[in-house]
């Protein structure tokens, strides 16, 4: 299993799913769109768009990140903007709109399934990823790259604790660990925080909730533009 690179002592390899391994924000953003269209007899997109942010954002204690945490926050807002007034054909049109979501077509990024290749059975793979456990699960069953990770480890957040739970159970040490991810917030600052490595990949739309607003200088991060390039610093 090991293997020597520029990060020696390396074991874990973990992997976030969405926007990292295939597409997800682009479909959340069409289905926004499609909510703003719906609403926009009440108020601007942009106010649509603030008010179900701000709603998402408060909800997220309650139902955690996912699909399904989105769908109601659709109609929380739909009804809050709506001052309750809002038909109930427009609430079974946001179900709809959540169903679809959730029946996307899983679409793999450039490289992945290359970059897992060239990794599998050197080191450990895992994926780490937020979200609603029974979506990712079905995510990664229909993208077909299950077979390359040991472990799928479905977080309710990414803060400095859950990856140190994370790696406690893999039964690694946090300098072990190698991260890679799309979110700086959610992939890469708790991870450096904890003396793991990490790489971003930036993804072309990130939900504003994931956004940073200063740069990262540290010696175990790097950023790279596609995932492939993480073989070139393992030296693979």
């Amino acid at each position: 299993m090991s293997h020597t690179s520029k990060i020696p002592n390396l074991k874990v390899i973990a992997f976030d799913a969405d926007d990292t391994l295939f597409i997800n924000e682009t479909y959340f953003d069409e289905t926004e769109k499609k909510f703003c269209g719906l609403m926009e007899d009440y108020l601007s997109h942009q106010g649509i768009s603030k008010e179900l942010f701000k709603i998402e954002i408060d909800n997220l204690k309650l139902y955690g990140y996912g699909i399904k945490g989105y769908i109601l926050s659709m109609i929380e807002a739909a009804m809050k903007i709506s001052d309750n007034t809002i038909p109930v054909e427009v609430i079974e049109k946001i179900i709809q709109y959540g169903k679809e979501l959730l029946e996307k077509p899983i679409v793999l990024l450039e490289g992945v399934e290359e970059t897992l290749e060239a990794l599998h059975g050197k080191y450990k793979l895992v994926v780490a990823t937020k979200g609603d456990l029974l979506d990712q699960r079905r995510k990664l069953h229909n993208s077909g790259l299950g077979d390359y990770f040991h472990h799928i480890e479905v977080m309710s957040d990414k803060q400095e604790v859950d990856y140190l739970d994370l790696i406690k159970r893999l039964e690694i040490k946090p300098e072990e660990f190698f991260m890679i991810g799309n979110s700086l917030k959610s992939d890469v600052l708790p991870v450096l925080a904890i003396g793991g490595h990490a790489v971003h990949i930036p993804f072309h739309t990130t939900w504003a909730h994931e956004k940073i607003d200063h740069t990262i200088e540290h010696e175990n991060f790097k950023a790279f533009e596609t995932i492939i390039e993480v073989l070139q610093l393992l030296e693979l």
